[in-house]
């Protein structure tokens, strides 16, 4: 082979393409990994997953000692330097890119920066600083999602903001609208209520966090209310207007007819679409579906021999860890090996204070499949970690089959659920039950006995709750 040929080439360097690449050279590839940004990690490492969390822990920090302190003997004024706040956020993604960066060049995998596109099913075409062109045996689209943008509402970067410009604002907005209630709305949200924002979240549906339990949802919002979020449900986002002193006005219709929101910023997180324009995926044959969905089989096959695509391009919940798992099982698979994943049980968070996280099935989605349950549920106000460290808002809940036994899904709102589910998804990984769970020994004093309780609540059992 030649310098231009390759065994496969990655078209997108997120946690999908990047794990992908990295897998491949582990197995004996010679791998091309292409993407417009100099810096590798695509929109996770450089503008989403990690700077958002860096800023939820930097506030999280702010809430614990200005709410609490008190009452552990921390006393004084408690000023924020934005400016500080976000070098720290900077230099969390710096070490985090250049670490992926690192293995790439350890793994003698090629990066070529600059918007990669389909010559043929077995050429890309690279326009960089120079036009270059490559062969490969094997192409791999992984270009990722972008923010949905609403028509009657565009992005200016100014005003009306997407969570890329969220992450960086350089002063502190008196009033933000958020639209949308997901995870990235309530989590951005909660960053700029903490530092000061008086924060409206405007929700087309009729409850935020639309993919858990209703319980947990309701729940999340009681507790975000606490602490200062203000909801807007069943509302719907229809235009704006510009308002007084430089500020923008929202308009809106909810069940009690118009409203308007006047607001510094916008921030619109109402979604994310399949990123696949430039790509000229007609070149190599390759369709999309009606939501521009690139259509793949179960072998993340395009249909065109050699072209695959895996992450928030084909099917299933956009989240960088369902990438990741499919960029490993494609490059096993490639080379021969059974690579799989389980999409039954891959874990989703929120990553609010108290954390929101899930894995499985909903109580509504069993009732929707026929499916008859028990479930077990364990408050957080009855765990002693959680009374130790002013953790007490949450809960878990374990649904397991009525019959079987067998975990069908969790629900968790805690401090560190993101930590937390991954236990019950190690159980669901093997069809584990809440029996197989309630028999495990968790630590003592733990949030995690939490998980144990609610496992044993399923049975009527739970030690330390009614």
């Amino acid at each position: 082979m030649s310098d231009s040929s390759f065994d496969l080439i990655v078209l997108g360097a997120g946690p999908g393409g990047y794990v992908c690449a990295l897998r491949a050279a582990q197995l004996g590839f010679k791998v091309a990994l292409v993407d417009k940004r100099a810096t590798l990690g695509g929109t996770c490492l450089n503008v989403g997953c990690i700077p958002s969390k860096a800023l939820l822990h930097s506030t999280e920090i702010l809430s614990a000692a200005r709410d609490h302190g008190k009452k552990h003997g921390i006393t004084g004024n408690i000023e924020v330097d934005l400016e500080a706040l976000m070098k720290n956020k900077d230099s969390v993604v710096k070490k985090l890119v250049g670490g992926v960066g690192q293995l790439v060049k350890a793994r003698k995998i090629q990066f070529f920066q600059g918007l990669g596109s389909f010559v043929s099913s077995d050429t890309v075409a690279i326009e960089g600083e120079e036009k270059t062109e490559i062969k490969g045996k094997n192409i791999v689209i992984a270009t990722g999602s972008k923010t949905v943008e609403l028509p009657f509402l565009p992005f200016d970067g100014e005003k009306i903001i997407s969570s890329d410009e969220g992450i960086a604002l350089k002063e502190i907005p008196e009033n933000l609208v958020v639209v949308g209630g997901g995870a990235i709305g309530l989590e951005l949200g909660t960053v700029w209520q903490r530092l000061g924002s008086k924060v409206d979240v405007v929700e087309f549906l009729p409850k935020i966090a639309p993919n858990y339990d209703e319980e947990v949802s309701k729940l999340a919002e009681r507790i975000l209310k606490k602490q200062g979020l203000t909801f807007h449900k069943s509302t719907k986002v229809t235009g704006s207007h510009e308002g007084k002193k430089g500020k923008i006005v929202l308009e809106a219709e909810g069940s009690k007819g118009k409203v308007e929101f006047e607001a510094d910023k916008v921030l619109v997180s109402v979604g994310r679409a399949p990123v696949t324009e430039g790509l000229k995926l007609e070149a190599a044959g390759v369709k999309t579906d009606d939501r521009g969905r690139i259509e793949v089989d179960d072998h993340f096959s395009t249909g065109v021999d050699g072209v695959y695509a895996i992450g928030d391009v084909i099917k299933g919940p956009m989240l960088a860890h369902k990438a990741e798992e499919e960029g490993v099982a494609l490059a096993e698979n490639l080379a021969g090996k059974a690579g799989h994943v389980n999409y039954g049980v891959i874990p989703a968070v929120i990553y609010t204070d108290p954390e929101i996280a899930s894995a499985g099935i909903t109580a509504e989605q069993a009732k929707e499949q026929g499916l008859s349950i028990k479930t077990g549920k364990f408050p957080l106000t009855a765990n002693g970690r959680a009374m130790a460290t002013d953790a007490t808002d949450g809960v878990v809940i374990v649904h397991a089959d009525a019959k079987t036994d067998k975990v069908l899904g969790i629900q968790i709102v805690a401090r560190n659920a993101s930590e937390l589910i991954a236990a019950a998804v190690t159980h669901m990984e093997y069809g584990g039950s809440a029996e197989d769970i309630a028999r495990t020994v968790h630590a003592h004093p733990t949030l995690s006995e939490a998980l144990k309780e609610a496992a044993m609540a399923v049975d009527g059992r739970a030690i330390h709750s009614m």
